[in-house]
């Protein structure tokens, strides 16, 4: 069969159908949502709560440590899109895709809402992250500044695939 492991047939790994999709059932993959997290304190980076999972297809997100693993060394495209009330007193929000190897940062200046907090706002990262098998990902946010009522939304979201 190819494999080193007797107990394992190329079915159950990879399957190629009569129009060429390939699907691997085993290849890491899942997507995450958060609960919500209300009046978080300014000047303190807070880790997202991704306490749900809609997928994991090889159990690498770990929904009590919001935090995804890498099983293999590879590439990994990683997402997130964090839904926030924003304080208008905060001066600016930092959001972070942080992993093992490298921190992927936004910075949005928020002082620009003025005189009205915003209810809706979204601030998203993608990336095609260098990953070693073991290291880990996970999105924090940092409000600078301002009232501790901004929120971060159930409807937020954080997924990964091995790309390559």
């Amino acid at each position: 069969s190819g494999s080193a492991d007797a107990s394992l047939s190329l079915v159950n790994v990879m399957s190629i159908d009569n129009n060429g999709a390939v699907t691997m059932p085993l290849q890491p993959a899942f997507g995450a949502y958060a609960g919500t997290q209300d009046n978080i304190a300014a000047s303190t980076w807070h880790t997202i709560v991704f306490s749900n999972e809609f997928f994991d297809q090889n159990s690498d997100f770990n929904t009590s440590t919001y935090t995804f693993t890498a099983p293999v060394t590879g590439k990994y495209q990683l997402n997130n899109s964090i839904r926030m009330s924003l304080d208008s007193g905060a001066a600016y929000y930092h959001t972070e895709l942080a992993t093992s190897n490298q921190t992927f940062r936004t910075t949005n200046r928020t002082n620009a809402f003025l005189n009205a907090d915003a209810p809706y706002y979204t601030f998203t990262i993608s990336v095609l992250a260098d990953m070693d098998a073991g290291d880990t990902a996970y999105v924090k946010v940092y409000q600078a500044a301002g009232s501790v009522e901004s929120d971060i939304h159930s409807d937020s979201r954080f997924s990964g695939y091995l790309a390559c």
